[in-house]
């Protein structure tokens, strides 16, 4: 067994805990491997081990390496999606992880409109209110919710947060529960079905499924430390 595969095993088994500790079904927990900055080799180790959802952040390093790789595979997107990437990032990826404004709402609805696509998105929400976070605010999210559902191209599914980086897994647990909280608000206010919360990593993924978290976007844990990805100047983003 590989690495990568041991740790894929690890990662697997501390969901199944967390789950059950919950009292939640394993088939409402689904593990998002987050490969970027790691080679298509550990991509592919991840992807024999069983693994089939994986999330990236970069667009030209998604481009380049998505096409090295089984079409089984499936995509996600979990960076911040620039508007001129759009284009791009839509026939790429089934889900967008982090819409973080009404403006780029608009943007992708107009560009999917063009393309003749449906994209599948979750809103991020700055729950702690961190200056140095992008992401809608709660008051924003709400004043603006009315908007968002207006755009017919777009199928919101959710909500998505990054709490603040913190030395012990417990410290993120009231961000965990003011995202579930909000989106049962939201899902009341609006009539709307948000069956999606996309919260908790490497170091606080097992809290995050305690509090609800449908999505779980996990790469140190799998790929070990990230490694820097090279890419011809004219391309960086």
């Amino acid at each position: 067994m590989t690495e990568i595969a041991e740790n894929l095993e690890h990662v697997r088994a501390e969901i199944a805990e967390a789950a059950k500790k919950s009292g939640r079904s394993l088939d409402d927990i689904e593990l998002v491997a987050i490969s970027k900055t790691h080679e298509a080799e550990k991509v592919r180790a991840a992807f024999d081990a069983g693994q089939q959802l994986f999330g990236e952040s970069r667009i030209q390093e998604a481009r380049a390496k998505i096409p090295l790789l089984p079409s089984a595979l499936r995509w996600h997107f979990v960076g911040r999606l620039q508007k001129n990437k759009i284009r791009h990032a839509l026939p790429l990826f089934e889900l967008f992880h982090s819409v973080d404004s009404l403006a780029l709402a608009r943007d992708m609805n107009r560009i999917a409109d063009e393309e003749g696509l449906h994209p599948r998105v979750l809103l991020e929400v700055n729950v702690a209110g961190e200056g140095s976070k992008i992401g809608f605010s709660p008051d924003v999210l709400r004043a603006e919710m009315e908007a968002l559902l207006e755009l017919p191209r777009l199928t919101i599914e959710g909500l998505m947060t990054i709490p603040p980086l913190a030395a012990e897994a417990e410290a993120s647990r009231r961000y965990f529960v003011a995202l579930r909280e909000l989106r049962d608000q939201f899902a009341a206010q609006f009539q709307m079905a948000l069956p999606q919360l996309s919260m908790g990593m490497s170091g606080d993924f097992a809290v995050a499924i305690e509090e609800g978290a449908t999505l779980v976007r996990v790469g140190t844990a799998i790929f070990g430390k990230r490694t820097p990805v090279r890419l011809r100047a004219e391309n960086l983003e």
